[in-house]
């Protein structure tokens, strides 16, 4: 295996756990490909599905009820985006949920939402519905995101955290994969409903695989449970391994509290004094700075303003523009059919991803949030002048460099910043900032994207294309941004720079 400790049973705890980020990439992406099916704007999207429509003597219905939901634009861009707010609230709640009950618990939850979200989706015929499903299914992926990456750090051997917790990542991007080649096939009649539906099953194969799953032996500690802890580590580690050694520090004295608080959103807003940096309690326990705390604390401010900023750059340079709705923006007007293109930009997407993943230990934080930025800002330009001009080939390609120039930074780095800006006191409190943050920037993206798209488009005429002169202008002014908010920024353990 990779490393000490690394087991077939971790293998398989990983993949099941796994299951929960990769829905988050699945839903997110899953309206790309059908929506001009779905909003009956098109009966396909492709030469495939119609010829899979053919064979199998699929026919569509004259009054499309059945078929599809009649909305404009904005009523599509709510659809979209209300899957954002309801992951704003899973984001919020899972972390003190899956402190106070368990991760496992928190994971079945989100199975049974998932399960749920799915089912409405698929079954909808009115916007409501619709926007109903996505927002339960929204609630799993933003309680996912958290949930999953906390576990895996939790049951992973402690030198391959790294390692492993970029599979969370992958699992996102490999989501995003299925859902638009599902949409390739499936975006005809009424068999977009099956795509949507298919989340079901994959969320009840989750719901099935968590009966095999131990509760984090880190939770279990914290919670005056060592010898539950240190057995089920040692199945986890197996039974050569020194299992013993990693849990050293679990003892009804000391249960592990520290691990049990660094969760990804351990808030204590509550409090109105902001403690020193490492101030500890009378108990000897770290005390952790709240949401609000982090704020108020000069020391760790310009952390959350820095970090914030990253996280609206993440979105606002256009990443979810291509995600979400590739499919019905680049309709016409590239040589092969969008929706095959989305394949492939999906396929590029998990690629870069799983080959850039060592290039910010190697070259830093910094340099990579460049690179992606200056890359996806000229990919942006690219792809607006090739659109304006009707230069498909460009338009094709310029479309994969975009979302390649993301895994290059802007994807992964944002979300590693936190544990290396803050001391453990502020790490849970600054977390929240950082997943609230990109919630709300990916709210902003799929909610008016296709609103101001469309406006340019009827203001200025031509092929279209316009909103992304709007992507690389952002992408100059995130440049100066990060490059001004580094300089003041100080790593813990980490190359920044």
């Amino acid at each position: 295996m990779a490393g000490q400790g690394v087991t077939p049973y971790l293998i398989i705890l990983i993949a099941i756990s796994t299951l929960g980020s990769l829905q988050f990439g699945f839903h997110l992406a899953e309206l790309n490909a059908p929506q001009d099916v779905i909003t009956c704007h098109r009966k396909s999207v492709s030469t495939v599905a119609r010829l899979a429509r053919f064979l199998t003597s699929v026919h569509d219905t004259h009054d499309g009820v059945d078929d599809c939901i009649p909305m404009d634009e904005a009523a599509f861009a709510t659809v979209s985006s209300i899957f954002t707010v309801g992951g704003l609230i899973g984001a919020l709640a899972a972390g003190p949920f899956s402190s106070r009950r368990g991760r496992l618990l928190a994971m079945r939850v989100t199975a049974l939402l998932f399960i749920a979200g799915s089912t409405i989706e698929s079954v909808a015929h009115s916007v409501f519905i619709m926007a109903l499903g996505r927002f339960l299914s929204g609630i799993g992926a933003g309680a996912a995101t958290v949930i999953v990456p906390l576990y895996i750090s939790e049951v992973c051997p402690p030198d391959q955290r790294g390692f492993f917790g970029f599979m969370t990542q992958i699992s996102i991007n490999v989501g995003i994969l299925i859902t638009q080649t599902l949409g390739f096939f499936l975006s005809y009649g009424s068999a977009w409903r099956w795509n949507l539906g298919i989340g079901a099953f994959i969320a009840a194969a989750q719901a099935l695989g968590l009966l095999i799953v131990p509760e984090s032996p880190a939770w279990l500690a914290a919670h005056d449970n060592v010898a539950a802890a240190n057995k089920t580590l040692q199945r986890i580690r197996g039974h050569a391994a020194a299992a013993s050694e990693e849990g050293q520090g679990w003892s009804p004295d000391t249960p592990g509290a520290a691990e049990e608080e660094r969760g990804l959103l351990a808030q204590d807003a509550d409090a109105d004094d902001v403690p020193p940096p490492n101030a500890t309690s009378a108990k000897n326990e770290p005390v952790h700075l709240g949401f609000l705390q982090v704020v108020r604390d000069p020391n760790t401010r310009p952390v959350i303003i820095a970090l914030v900023g990253i996280m609206f750059v993440q979105q606002l340079c256009g990443i979810n523009s291509v995600v979400m709705y590739s499919v019905s923006l680049l309709a016409d007007l590239l040589p092969i059919s969008s929706a095959l293109l989305s394949i492939l930009v999906s396929l590029v997407n998990l690629i870069t991803t799983v080959a850039c993943s060592p290039l910010p230990d190697r070259l830093g934080r910094k340099a990579c949030l460049l690179m992606s930025i200056v890359g996806q800002g000229s990919s942006a330009l690219v792809l607006a002048l090739s659109i304006v001009f009707g230069f498909k080939v460009v338009s094709a390609f310029a479309v994969l460099f975009f979302v390649a120039f993301f895994a290059v930074g802007l994807g992964p780095v944002p979300f590693i910043l936190a544990s290396e800006l803050v001391g453990q006191e502020a790490v849970g409190a600054t977390q929240s900032w950082c997943l609230g943050a990109n919630y709300v920037a990916t709210f902003l993206v799929a909610q008016f994207f296709p609103i101001v798209n469309k406006a340019l488009n009827s203001w200025l005429g031509g092929h279209g294309g316009w909103v992304y002169f709007i992507f690389a202008g952002i992408a100059a002014l995130s440049f100066v941004f990060v490059t001004w908010s580094f300089r003041s920024l100080r790593f813990h353990g980490a190359t920044g720079n």
